[in-house]
């Protein structure tokens, strides 16, 4: 049982230090009067190639979010039944 809860403490640690780091890589929304200017400089091929990138991450940050959810659930399911 110990050893359940360790390995479950382990990958949730690991998933929530992923989480933060995937979510600090990814770009701010807001830019502000700034990027309102400068946007109109970007090509329409600049875009899509920063978009794909900022796409993986997002993508990735689900995932590990929903990671993160499950082992926390069976986590207190195991805690609380057994």
């Amino acid at each position: 049982m110990l050893k359940h809860e360790i390995a479950l403490g382990t990958l949730l640690i690991i998933s929530s230090l992923l989480i933060i780091v995937v979510v600090l890589l990814q770009e701010s929304k807001t830019a502000g009067l700034s990027g309102a200017i400068s946007g109109g400089a970007e090509t329409f091929f600049g875009k899509n190639k920063g978009r794909t990138m900022e796409q993986k991450l997002v993508k990735w940050t689900k995932y590990i979010a929903i990671f993160f959810f499950v082992v926390a659930l069976s986590t207190t399911l195991l805690l609380l039944f057994f």
